[in-house]
């Protein structure tokens, strides 16, 4: 396992670290990836177990888990975005593929690729993820590996003398070199510059109340205009124990100029400083204090949004859950960039990508470790997202996923879940790129591609004139037109690597952290 990517748009330095989700079972001795599991690992709870909860709710989690990819896949039919191939449902309902041709029936309990017409002269692309019920990211049995962009990035992160997180200290986890200062080297040995437009946004640090009292920073992202804007409120990654506003600033601020609308970046509390569940509860303190003072942001928040990345996809979900029961301002809309939304470590991208840079499992079993006093906590409903029942009445969303990423499954399996609650659900996975890939505009085409998608879904959210959300063809680099959010379909990565699309219904920056990009 390598320390994870968070990179930004612009040539200023990032600091910090890097971006991971912290949920997933602290397993096996040996995992089955082969990467080598933390001492905690070792404790007899979690000896020869398959998933971070160690009680009966976990068994809970783990039906409801495998109904998000099965039942919940009813009535989503995946389709590529270059080709169109659909892929079976999880019941048997056949699909069609762009060029109106039927994939064949699966096995009921079997997320199965649906077979090309060269399967017919005897290639079978059919994957079976039986005993998990997840769908593949990636198609066969083959992992997908980076493009020469990502791989650009990741070479440098390891030239910089970045070593794997679970290898680490949390004080040596948050200090080494980051995926963002490898973005920095690779744009300054190409020569690129920080865009005019994300230059132009203004930034201002101020603090927000935590829920425990503490004074947490918060980064206010304001377009050129006269404003009032609208509202994201943005919450980064780094497994709730690394990373910061600094190290993600590449994102809010993208975000600012696509969408047009002040982004707040907030800190929270870190674990292990501050173990689950500060990090929600500071979430939401933060969420009604930025909408309390949003005129004084020069902010609407009758235009409003949550967005984040990885753990902060997962805070940012959970933000919209806790509108919705306690009655508040509802947001608009959800952007979840490769959320952490289970605790099942034993999904078909987790072991397609147990050793995968930057994020792998052992980086996942780091962070449970350090995040929760108990792992059966993982089993809470706000990690466990797959295992609710209640998703109903939340927001649209936009979900983004990597290829090339344990938390791909689950990212996936969520987005059928919201799907089938009756949720408006625009579902994305991008081929050939990793885990923290969102922020890297500069330097890898897929990002920019995904920043573009998610801010015209937002400018959309908003009641904002914009123009369709654009994706691209992975063969042609040819842009199309897509709807905003969909209404049918989920979301997989097919043999030929295309993006695919779900269509449906602190802690202070580090004095050596990089300045805005």
């Amino acid at each position: 396992m390598q320390s994870l990517l968070k990179t930004t748009t612009a040539s200023a330095a990032l600091a910090a670290a890097l971006s991971v989700s912290p949920i997933a079972l602290l397993a096996q001795d040996a995992t089955a990836g082969g990467a080598a599991a933390p001492d905690a690992a070792a404790d007899p709870a979690a000896t020869n177990d398959t998933t971070m909860a160690q009680e009966g709710t976990a068994a809970q989690g783990d039906a409801a888990a495998a109904d998000a990819t099965t039942g919940a896949a009813t009535e989503s039919g995946t389709m590529t975005a270059e080709e169109g191939t659909a892929v079976e449902p999880a019941d048997g309902t056949q699909t069609e593929t762009a060029q109106g041709t039927a994939a064949p029936d699966t096995a009921a309990g079997d997320t199965t690729v649906a077979q090309d017409d060269a399967a017919a002269a005897g290639e079978d692309a059919a994957t079976d993820t039986a005993g998990t019920q997840d769908t593949q990211t990636a198609a066969g049995d083959i992992p997908a590996e980076p493009s020469e962009q990502m791989a650009a990035v990741l070479d440098k992160h390891a030239e910089l003398g970045a070593r794997p997180i679970d290898e680490l200290s949390v004080e040596e986890a948050r200090t080494q070199p980051s995926p963002a200062d490898a973005v920095m080297a690779v744009m300054e040995e190409q020569g690129i510059e920080m865009p005019a437009e994300l230059a132009a946004i203004a930034t201002r640090d101020i603090t927000y109340p935590a829920a425990d009292g503490s004074e947490q920073p918060l980064r206010v992202y304001t377009p050129e205009g006269e404003g009032p804007f609208p509202l994201i409120v943005y919450f980064h990654g780094g497994g709730w124990v690394i990373a910061d506003i600094d190290t993600y600033d590449a994102s809010a601020r993208a975000l600012s100029a696509g969408a047009g609308a002040v982004v707040v970046s907030v800190e929270y509390r870190h674990a292990p400083e501050a173990q689950f569940p500060a990090q929600h509860e500071d979430a939401n303190a933060a969420y009604a204090w930025i909408i309390e003072n949003s005129g004084s942001l020069n902010a609407d928040s009758e235009r409003l949004a949550v967005a984040g990345e990885s753990a902060g996809g997962n805070l940012a979900i959970n933000v919209a859950i806790n509108a919705r029961d306690a009655q508040l301002t509802q947001p608009d809309h959800m952007l979840l960039v490769y959320p952490i939304a289970g605790n099942d470590m034993e999904t078909a991208s987790y072991q397609s990508y147990a050793e995968a840079k930057p994020l792998s499992r052992a980086a996942m079993m780091w962070f449970v470790e350090n995040v929760f006093a108990d792992q059966s906590q993982t089993a809470d409903p706000r990690i466990n997202l797959v295992g609710r029942d209640d998703l109903a009445g939340l927001p649209p969303a936009t979900i983004i996923n990597a290829e090339i990423d344990p938390l791909t499954t689950e990212g996936v399996a969520l987005g059928s879940l919201l799907e089938e609650a009756g949720v408006e659900v625009n579902q994305m996975t991008y081929p050939g790129v990793t885990h923290e890939f969102f922020g890297m505009g500069a330097v890898v085409p897929e990002a920019k591609e995904a920043v573009d998608l998610a801010t015209t879904d937002l400018r959309a959210a908003f009641g904002s004139d914009a123009a369709q959300p654009a994706t691209a063809d992975a063969s042609s680099d040819e842009v199309t037109d897509v709807e905003a959010t969909a209404t049918d379909g989920a979301a997989t990565t097919a043999d030929d690597g295309a993006a695919t699309q779900l269509e449906g219904a602190t802690e202070p920056a580090a004095e050596d952290s990089a300045t805005d990009q």
